[in-house]
């Protein structure tokens, strides 16, 4: 599979079926070349003019399965945040 086609798939969280959002970027390990993490902008500020203020980082243990269309992740949405704030 290729990043791109990666970034087309909308991640959800099957812990409370909320929709994170689309991959925007990976991080991998240089040694191995395998993925670490996705990258996922969080909401957008007022209508999307002022950025994000925030980013989820995935864990790629977090991935559950990569379908055609999404991508379904166990993750702690308070655990997230908290990582967001520091």
């Amino acid at each position: 599979m290729r990043f791109c086609e990666l970034r087309e798939k909308e991640v959800i969280n099957i812990r409370d079926c909320h929709k994170l959002g689309f991959v925007a970027d990976i991080d991998f390990d240089p040694d191995t070349g395998c993925i670490c993490q996705l990258i996922i902008p969080g909401p957008a500020k007022f209508c999307g003019f002022l950025g994000r203020d925030i980013e989820y980082i995935i864990g790629w243990k977090c991935v559950k399965q990569i379908g055609g269309d999404i991508i379904l992740v166990d993750v702690d949405m308070e655990e997230i945040m908290n990582h967001c704030k520091n």
